[in-house]
């Protein structure tokens, strides 16, 4: 079974200048965890999902370190500090989304769709057909296909 057989089509997206506040509203009136984030050209840019927008709410931490010899050394990377306040301080799409998002093609097979899900620790991909969205893969829309078989 490929990605065409089982995604949605029509799917809820947004843009990297809608608000965070939006994005929140969208989730809780369509009852899903996630959404692309597609420029004017419906090329996806980015993916929104609840654990993107919960972080906004967990205590942040600065990296530790340790001081020798007048320098610091970072026990944790600080780059994830960064991205951490960043996203927990966001306003717009753009602060929060996860950039460069995984995707696939209309025809990638299943097996591998789960196997990136797997891999990758996430929930839905974007189906795209030159570079542009088209439809959206969900772990739900995995098990609906697994029910079907039977």
């Amino acid at each position: 079974m490929l990605a065409k057989e089982i995604m949605t089509t029509d799917v809820i997206t947004v843009g990297s200048d809608d608000t965070v506040e939006d994005v929140i509203k969208i989730l809780l009136e369509n009852k899903i965890s996630g959404v692309p984030v597609i420029n004017e050209n419906k090329e996806v840019i980015g993916v929104v999902s609840e654990g993107d927008l919960i972080i906004r709410n967990q205590e942040i931490r600065p990296p530790a370190f340790i001081q020798i010899l007048g320098g610091v050394i970072y026990l944790d990377d600080p780059e994830d500090f960064r991205e951490e306040l960043r996203k927990a301080f966001a306003y717009k799409v753009a602060d929060i989304m996860t950039v460069v998002p995984a995707t696939v093609d209309e025809d990638t097979p299943i097996e591998e769709i789960v196997t990136l899900m797997s891999g990758e620790g996430i929930n839905r991909v974007p189906v795209v057909r030159d570079d542009k969205l088209v439809g959206i893969v969900t772990r739900a829309d995995i098990i609906k296909s697994m029910a079907e078989k039977k």
